[in-house]
């Protein structure tokens, strides 16, 4: 039988290592699970750096650090990190293929009580369900990036979720400090199907040479007080990402408003990702804080 006090988390990058962290914090055993050893370490040292970081701000001590660190238990497989886990959260990448994958591997290694868990943005939880034999116990947290600094998780039932397993969940994430909101299995859930199709626009403004990258991002800061631009938060997101979302919206819905602006498709298919690749609509390098158009857009 599987501990809810036990967390497995399949992948080790920016939301896994996240989500491992958050629940290590709050005094859960956490296995972060990553098939690739360099990922692994590199999770386990993003974890290290925003604790850092929290003890700078005055808003951990380092023996909570340590006992941070010391509840994380790094595995290279699956089968053997999911052992008496009563949560296991999948935070691999967006591709409902590898997915589908993954929960058929966690079906048949995970406890019979355990809840499977995915941290898809827009893939259907039914969809995943489907590849297990307890669809009643399979789940959405989408959780927001940055993983330790954002409050919201989208939690998302499926077609079959069971109310048991939506409360264990809703009550697990107030146990993190994190404020979850029930949406039902509909491309996108609430959080994408709103924020997608505005990146979208914004794209397809700049594409239609309405106006500039920064003109575009400041009317939206200054004129509806949102942090951050939308065309720097697709960077920031990552383009391919953004195109991922768009499409199964596109698919979904059949409905060519969420078909994705050519721009958006041509700077995937060149590479330009944004953040993760060094340049999107703003050209990033090591150390510099301040936005920089990218020289196309100029």
């Amino acid at each position: 039988m599987g501990s809810l006090r036990r967390i497995a988390v399949i992948g080790s990058g920016t939301m896994g290592n996240g989500i491992a962290h958050v629940f290590a914090q709050h005094g859960f055993v956490v296995a972060l699970i990553d098939q690739s050893p360099d990922a692994l370490a590199k999770g386990l040292a993003a974890i290290t750096k925003n604790l850092d970081r929290q003890i700078a701000k005055g808003t951990l001590s380092a023996g909570d650090k340590k006992k941070t660190l010391d509840s994380i238990h790094s595995f290279g497989s699956i089968r053997e990190g999911i052992k008496d886990a009563g949560l296991i959260i999948e935070a691999a990448t967006e591709s409902a293929e590898i997915k589908l994958n993954i929960f058929q591997e966690l079906d048949q290694h995970a406890t019979n009580d355990a809840i499977l868990a995915s941290n898809t943005s827009s893939i259907s939880i039914t969809r995943i369900a489907t590849a297990t034999s307890r669809p009643e116990q399979v789940i959405g947290m989408h959780f927001m990036n940055p993983v330790p600094l954002m409050k919201l998780v989208e939690v998302i039932r499926g077609y079959r979720t069971s109310k048991k397993t939506v409360d264990a969940i809703m009550s697990l994430c107030r146990e993190i400090e994190k404020v979850p909101v029930e949406a039902n299995d509909y491309p996108g859930f609430v959080a994408n199907r709103i924020l997608m199709p505005m990146i979208n626009e914004a794209i397809g403004t700049l594409f239609e040479k309405v106006a500039g990258v920064e003109e575009i991002d400041t009317v939206m800061k200054l004129g509806m007080a949102h942090p951050m631009g939308p065309l720097q938060l697709a960077d920031f997101i990552g383009l391919d990402v953004c195109l991922a979302i768009l499409n199964v919206l596109h698919e979904g819905f059949g409905n060519p408003k969420y078909a994705a602006c050519p721009l958006l498709v041509n700077m995937v298919q060149a590479g330009q990702l944004g953040v993760k690749s060094g340049k999107g609509f703003y050209q990033y390098s090591p150390g510099n804080k301040e936005l920089v158009v990218a020289p196309e857009f100029r």
